[in-house]
């Protein structure tokens, strides 16, 4: 018991060593603008790229192969001109064989070894936006605090990103206001080495992810 009471005693002293304006509350805030614009996107063909059946032995043994390079178009609609960039989030997130943000993955075969990777890249000189004579493209690796020097450079969609369009070169300010913009993208896909795989069965590509829209 007496120690019990020293103990109580010390803690008690120093609980009244604390400065008295010590504050025992915080806030917390909770922000956001809910705004009436929207954008649709859409792509050709319902979004679907398909190879058909692969060889094996078309495969190289210890290095990737690169399948045919592919074209998608997209569209966005927007209900007036809005300001608005792109990412893209991988629906088979963790499959992809190369660490990077621009790459995603085709799922995994039968022996859960990572099938590929493929990625899809912007080109402003194929990018039409209003009625603005030339697009240029730039991105954000800081959630839109900062925006690299627009250009005319094709740019990969990152998962991690934003990419947005502007009419003007040079700009760091971001995005422009866009209401309707067409591009055509283009589609790397790269099969992991055949030592890698299993190809005792069928190996089913399975790549899928999602294009949004982030409104600014």
């Amino acid at each position: 018991m007496k120690k019990s009471l020293i103990f109580l005693v010390a803690c008690t002293g120093l609980v009244n060593l604390l400065p008295a304006h010590a504050a025992s509350t915080v806030d917390l805030n909770v922000n956001g603008v809910i705004t009436p614009a929207s954008c649709t996107p859409s792509l050709s063909a319902n979004g679907l790229v398909d190879f058909g059946k692969i060889a094996q032995q078309d495969l190289n043994l210890t290095t990737g192969t690169r399948l045919p390079v592919k074209s998608l178009g997209l569209t966005v609609v927007c209900n007036g001109p809005v300001r608005y960039a792109l990412r893209m989030r991988d629906n088979r997130d963790g499959s992809a064989h190369v660490n990077s943000e621009i790459y995603y993955g085709l799922g995994f075969d039968n022996s859960a070894n990572k099938i590929g990777v493929y990625s899809l890249a912007f080109d402003p000189k194929q990018t039409v936006a209003d009625a603005v004579a030339e697009v240029y493209g730039t991105e954000s690796t800081t959630g839109g605090l900062a925006w690299r020097t627009a250009n005319r450079n094709p740019i990969d969609v990152g998962a991690k990103s934003l990419l947005g369009f502007t009419d003007t070169a040079g700009s760091t300010a971001g995005p422009s206001a866009i209401q309707n913009l067409s591009s055509t993208l283009t589609l790397e896909t790269v099969i992991n080495a055949k030592q890698n795989l299993d190809l005792s069965t069928d190996i089913v590509m399975d790549g899928s992810a999602t294009l949004e829209v982030v409104y600014l």
